[in-house]
C-alpha cells in the first residue's frame, strides 16, 4: 500500500515545476550572500566561516522556508482540485499512508535543497579564491545534518497548513511569515520554541561557532515533528467524516 501511493506521489513529481524552484531559487540567496561577504571583507574575515553566515542567514529565514511551503503547498495541491479531494478519502488507502508518504516526499526535496544549498556554497568559496584545503568538511557536515533536521520540522508543520488550506499562494505566505518569526525567536534568545528557527539554529546560520546543544536541539525536532505529523493524520481522519 505504502509503496503503490509512494511510486504516484513520484509520478506527479517527474514533470513538477518544482524542481524549477529546486535549481533556482537557491542561486537568489547564494549570490546576494557571496556579493555581500565580498562587500565587506574588512569586517568579513575568517574565510570559509564568515561565507557560510552569509549564504545561509538569506536561505534559513526567507528562502528555505519558501521552498519548503512550496513542496508541500504543491504535493496537496492535486488533492484540492476537482474531485481528487473524495477519490482520494474513498480510496482504500489508510490515511495514515497519504500524510506519511508527503511528508516523506517533501522531506526528501528538502534535503536535496539543503545539499544543493551547500554546494553553492562550497562553489562560491573556490570562486573567491579560498583554499580547498582550508574547507572545514567536519563542520559543514555537522551544519549541514542540522539543517536537515530543522528542515523536516517545517516539512511538517507546513504539511498540516497546505493540508487545511487549498490556496497555494496562502501556504507559501505563511512559510515566509514563519521564517520571520524564527528570526524574531532567535534574536530573542528562544530559538529552540519556534519550529522555523530550528534549521537556521542547526546550520548555525548566526554563528558558525555557537556553542548549542544538541540534545535539546534533537528533542525539540522530535517534539515539533511528531505533533504536527500527528495534526496532519487526526485532520485528514476526522475531515473524511466531513467531506463524505
Amino acid at each position: 500500500m505504502f509503496l503503490s501511493v509512494w511510486r504516484a506521489e513520484r509520478l506527479k513529481l517527474r514533470h513538477s515545476p518544482m524542481w524549477l524552484a529546486f535549481f533556482l531559487l537557491p542561486l537568489i540567496p547564494a549570490f546576494f550572500g557571496t556579493v555581500n561577504y565580498l562587500g565587506n571583507l574588512e569586517l568579513l574575515d575568517d574565510l570559509w566561516y564568515s561565507l557560510w553566515t552569509q549564504h545561509t542567514l538569506f536561505s534559513c529565514y526567507f528562502f528555505l522556508p519558501i521552498i519548503i511551503g512550496s513542496y508541500c503547498a504543491y504535493l496537496w495541491r492535486l488533492e484540492h482540485t476537482g474531485h481528487n479531494w473524495n477519490a482520494m478519502l474513498t480510496a482504500p488507502i489508510s490515511r495514515t499512508v497519504f500524510v506519511l508518504v508527503k511528508l516523506l516526499q517533501a522531506s526528501m526535496l528538502t534535503i536535496l535543497s539543503i545539499i544543493w544549498t551547500v554546494l553553492l556554497y562550497c562553489l562560491a568559496g573556490c570562486l573567491c579564491g579560498f583554499s580547498i584545503t582550508t574547507f572545514p568538511m567536519q563542520e559543514v557536515l555537522i551544519w549541514m545534518t542540522g539543517g536537515i533536521a530543522g528542515g523536516i520540522v517545517i516539512c511538517a508543520i507546513q504539511m498540516l497548513f497546505s493540508l487545511i488550506i487549498r490556496s497555494f499562494a496562502v501556504t507559501v505566505g505563511i512559510a515566509l511569515l514563519g521564517g520571520l518569526s524564527g528570526l524574531a525567536m532567535t534574536a530573542k534568545g528562544y530559538p529552540l520554541l519556534n519550529p522555523y528557527a530550528l534549521i537556521c539554529l542547526g546550520m548555525k546560520a548566526n554563528n558558525p561557532n555557537q556553542v548549542i546543544s544538541y540534545p535539546q536541539f534533537v528533542i525539540s525536532c522530535i517534539l515539533f515533528f511528531f505533533a504536527f505529523t500527528l495534526l496532519s493524520v487526526w485532520y485528514l481522519v476526522h475531515e473524511d467524516a466531513k467531506t463524505i
